[in-house]
């Protein structure tokens, strides 16, 4: 005879997502890419050239960060002061992940970085982003943070909050008898 907690049916692994399964792989290809071609570069031009590039990308990282948090903040304090809400983020969001590619060591990133400064890319790139968003509300599953969002898209679309208080009143119906909680 054993003992034990008995096994529920619903205690089945679940399937890891295919982006959980191959980033960390992922990751991996792009550092030993990183390094590869910062090899290259210094053995083509020297080490003091892939030094004077990692430091131009820090700053300019860093100028570009600055940059679009500022641009950020000054579009919230005129939307703040016209009376509206902010506006969706402007392109600042994509610019500063811009920036932090810039200031990541390697020429990967750095032209990853580059890429997303550009206009046009930054459209495409936020065009795509909230189509994955838009698909991902959509097949999100009850009780699960996305569906969460989608209730509160569908329920509140105008954006408009509505403070209360929810008072939940446990009354017996009648003819129910309940009996008192303390002796």
């Amino acid at each position: 005879m054993t003992t034990g907690a008995p096994t529920s049916p619903y205690t089945a692994r679940r399937r890891r997502s295919r982006m959980r399964r191959y980033l960390p792989l992922g990751l991996a290809v792009w550092l030993v890419l990183e390094i590869w071609l910062l090899t290259l570069v210094a053995g083509a031009a020297g080490g003091l050239t892939v030094f004077l590039l990692l430091v131009a990308g820090l700053v300019a990282g860093s100028v570009v960060i600055k940059r679009a948090g500022r641009r950020a903040f000054q579009n919230l304090n005129e939307a703040l002061q016209r009376g509206g809400s902010p506006a969706r983020g402007g392109g600042n969001g994509l610019m500063m992940l811009g920036g932090l590619l810039l200031m990541i060591p390697g020429l990967v990133s750095d032209a990853a970085g580059l890429l997303l400064l550009l206009p046009p890319v930054q459209k495409a790139v936020s065009r795509f982003a909230e189509n994955a968003v838009e698909r991902s509300l959509r097949k999100a599953a009850p009780g699960s943070l996305g569906d969460a969002f989608r209730q509160v898209r569908i329920h509140r679309p105008d954006g408009r909050v509505v403070q209360g208080e929810v008072i939940r009143e446990d009354r017996p119906e009648p003819g129910e008898h309940r009996p008192p909680l303390t002796r």
